[in-house]
């Protein structure tokens, strides 16, 4: 690994609007250039939303879906990479020659895709496909991985993506402030999100609290904290469909300590610099070299019955 100076975003985002959403991502992008980003990280399925897609039909969905690399949408991103000589990294509703449907997620700089993933836990929709496999790939001296979302939360896909050789993990999500039985989390009153220039306190204090930033330091300093790795975590901020999404899109280090974090109300980008002489130091790399493969072999036995995804959405899909 070298030094490289990473930027994450977050944006409202609106509906099935591509062309709007791709407009505030280059403005992020070039906010973050000036910062001296050299990589800009958004979040899951940005280009065309994400959060409205559970009510899509397969047609629908096939309208909304694009192919990669060759749709609009991830030359368009192409195109501003190039434009501001950065990588960037989206998502959105991949579609195959077969028509299957992907919740993707793209890297790309101006000559073309360097990688893509295929969310291995989708459920948002039931007509999207699972991706079968981890992503790893090497960004110019940084080896990198991507786990969309949920994938995060299964601690299995992080630390395969970590023995795959990952010192970077991008880790675009829509999530915080939804349903959940955990006392003090649950919806943000979206009268909140509309009054806040007025009452910017009463939004911070939910955005900052157990609905918000307070679950994901329950978990997502873990991610990065037992494996070593840079955690780039991505979010929405604001309406996404009838929710309010909190943002606090952030940069962790091997050590679970944030590098920098948003905290705005509204669209911004922050960018942190990750060196590579934390994670040779890091606990986490010395818990994976203690580890006994041979005593692991329950991990990998053939469940009894089909996985199940309870994603917190009420939204419930078998594999």
């Amino acid at each position: 690994m070298r030094d490289i100076r990473i930027g994450a975003a977050q944006f409202e985002n609106r509906n099935g609007d591509k062309a709007y959403n791709l407009s505030a991502m280059k403005k992020l992008a070039r906010k973050a250039v000036n910062n001296g980003a050299e990589v800009v990280s958004f979040h899951e399925v940005c280009i065309p939303a994400y959060t409205f897609t559970r009510n899509l039909s397969k047609e629908e969905m096939l309208a909304l879906a694009e192919p990669v690399p060759d749709g609009p949408s991830v030359q368009e991103l192409i195109k501003m990479a190039r434009e501001f000589g950065v990588v960037l990294l989206g998502g959105l509703i991949e579609r195959d020659a077969e028509d299957r449907l992907y919740n993707a997620y793209v890297c790309v700089n101006g000559n073309g895709v360097i990688a893509q993933h295929q969310k291995l836990h989708p459920f948002i929709n039931a007509h999207l496909t699972n991706g079968n496999r981890h992503t790893v790939f090497d960004l110019d001296g940084v080896r990198c991985g991507i786990l969309t979302c949920f994938d995060n939360n299964l601690i299995e896909n992080v630390r395969i993506t970590a023995l795959l050789g990952a010192e970077v993990i991008f880790m675009p999500h829509v999530t915080c402030c939804l349903p959940s039985p955990m006392p003090g989390r649950g919806l943000v009153d979206p009268k909140l999100w509309e009054n806040r220039e007025r009452d910017p306190v009463s939004l911070r204090q939910e955005f900052m609290g157990p609905k918000g930033r307070g679950w994901l330091m329950r978990w997502l300093p873990a991610r990065a904290y037992d494996n070593g790795v840079y955690a780039v975590f991505t979010n929405p901020v604001g309406m996404d469909d009838d929710q309010v999404r909190n943002g606090n899109a952030m940069i962790l280090d091997p050590f679970g300590e944030i590098v920098a974090e948003c905290n705005t109300l509204g669209d911004d980008v922050v960018v942190g610099l990750c060196t590579p002489d934390k994670i040779p130091v890091s606990s986490g790399r010395r818990y994976i070299s203690a580890r006994r493969p041979e005593l692991y072999g329950k991990l990998v036995e053939p469940p009894k019955e089909k996985p199940v995804i309870d994603s917190g959405w009420g939204i419930v899909k078998e594999d």
